[in-house]
């Protein structure tokens, strides 16, 4: 595994176009299937063959609205979804002179490989994750939590940032950003779908006759058949966002060594990280993007990304990494209050005051004190 495989660059960049290809076939399909609700809740009753030709028709009719609407949807994801991404995350942009740290070790990094530099963001969270975004040049970003830059010394930080790097540079961001764009239109067609099921429907076109309608018994199995469409749809669209391999974190996590030269900061970064990634109201899709994943039990078997075990495991069998096990970080430690402070000082002595001299054992307990 080598950073920027050229034949995985490749592979992303015909899967980017199969999806979006996809993604038109999916909304045509949920389009036939929204058609076929109405005209099946438009009539009493009608055969199945004449609900399927209404249908169709609806959709010839409908084709070119529903084309211009997807492409509208794909224009506004593109131009807005690092705005988007950024008001669920709550990234903002920094410069050299707030994180020098962070934004010396990736321009460095990007200097010496001669990589066009992505913006650096960073989010207010506990969490230890790291995420990149973008579709183009101008717009691939590095996100990285506040948290992340505490816990991570520079080599490890230095190696988050190469895995986020690689994913740029495979191909990988654009390929999960247009698979949630996808989700996305999916999802709010089939809402619409559904909306209109529990109302009167959408009036799609007539033009039916009576003679060729009444008393076929085929509307039941028309919403039959429109729900399994939509079903379908639905379920199509979480399965690109599963299809999308997880060897693409084994790569990125080889991209980052072959970076840094150095596995071992790799793998550090991968212990610290391990089980404290999980972004508080972040989206799956936005998860999906990140260092890690959490997932355990069932939801791992529809992980996006291989197990941190494995990811270790990978690094020490390829590239000779040492692996320390799961780390145990120490738990942030409250500031003190100010009795607490006054507590732990000693007590104040004016200068002209000798100290006390210490009493011995047992001398002056227990006496009476004498009259004057």
């Amino acid at each position: 595994m080598a950073y920027g495989l050229y034949s995985h660059i490749q592979t992303n960049r015909r899967r980017s176009v199969a999806l979006l290809a996809g993604l038109f076939f999916l909304v045509y399909l949920m389009t036939f299937a929204g058609a076929l609700f109405a005209e099946a809740l438009s009539v009493g009753d009608a055969s199945i063959a004449w609900l399927l030709r209404a249908a169709y028709r609806d959709l010839i009719v409908a084709l070119p609205w529903v084309t211009i609407g997807t492409l509208i949807w794909m224009a506004i994801a593109y131009r807005y979804h690092q705005a988007i991404i950024d008001a669920l995350t709550g990234g903002h942009d920094v410069s050299r002179q707030e994180q020098p740290r962070i934004y010396n070790l990736l321009e460095n990094m990007c200097i010496s490989r001669g990589i066009s530099m992505p913006k650096l963001k960073l989010m207010d969270s506990p969490a230890l994750n790291a995420f990149a975004s973008g579709l183009t040049e101008k717009q691939y970003a590095i996100t990285v939590t506040t948290a992340l830059v505490d816990k991570l010394d520079d080599a490890e930080l230095e190696a988050v940032l190469g895995h986020e790097l690689t994913h740029i540079r495979n191909g990988d961001v654009r390929m999960l950003v247009v698979a949630v764009i996808i989700a996305g239109v999916i999802s709010f067609l089939a809402e619409m779908v559904f909306r209109g099921l529990f109302r009167t429907g959408l009036p799609f076109g007539r033009g039916k006759s009576s003679g060729d309608s009444k008393g076929s018994g085929g509307v039941f199995l028309a919403i039959v058949i429109a729900l399994v469409a939509i079903a379908v749809a639905w379920l199509l669209s979480i399965v690109i966002r599963f299809a999308l391999s997880r060897q693409r974190e084994f790569l990125a996590d080889a991209g980052a060594v072959e970076l840094t030269k150095n596995p071992d900061a790799m793998i550090m970064a991968l212990r610290k990280i391990e089980n404290r990634g999980e972004l508080e109201g972040a989206t799956s899709a936005v998860m999906e993007m990140c260092v890690d994943n959490p997932r355990s039990g069932i939801a791992d078997l529809f992980a996006s990304h291989p197990s941190i075990d494995d990811r270790v495991a990978a690094i020490v069998r390829f590239a000779g990494g040492r692996d320390p096990g799961p780390i145990t970080l120490p738990e942030p430690q409250a500031p003190e209050g100010p009795n607490d402070a006054q507590a732990e000082q000693p007590p104040a002595t004016s200068p002209n005051t000798a100290p006390a001299t210490p009493t011995p054992s047992g001398a002056g307990e227990n006496k009476p004190s004498l009259p004057p």
